[in-house]
């Protein structure tokens, strides 16, 4: 299935995604906040190859969306309150958390 991104807002407490085939996802904005996949949040491999972890610790406003935009035809990036905004969650990410249907 290829996911082509229609619509996208926030109703209260989560991020509603609608696709051209139909489909609809409701996204808890603190899972999303929590599962972001940028290096600063998930970590990065060293040069031996071991993924190092940072601590993250989320702020007064890091679960809200200040907005949004879509990264071609794969992905939607996130804008958070706190400032934070260099996570890429694409759609095959979605996924692999269980948000979107398998393709």
């Amino acid at each position: 299935m290829t996911f082509i991104l229609e619509n996208a807002t926030v109703i209260g407490s989560e991020l509603a995604l609608s696709f051209s085939d139909g489909l609809e996802a409701y996204l808890a904005l603190p899972m999303l906040r929590r599962a972001c996949p940028c290096a600063a949040c998930q970590g990065e491999p060293d040069a031996m190859g071991r993924v190092l972890r940072p601590v993250v610790e989320h702020g007064a406003q890091a679960f809200t969306l200040q907005k949004f935009e879509t990264v071609g035809g794969y992905a939607i990036q996130l804008f958070w309150g706190d400032g934070h905004s260099t996570g890429i969650y694409s759609y095959a990410y979605l996924q692999k958390l269980g948000e979107l249907p398998p393709a």
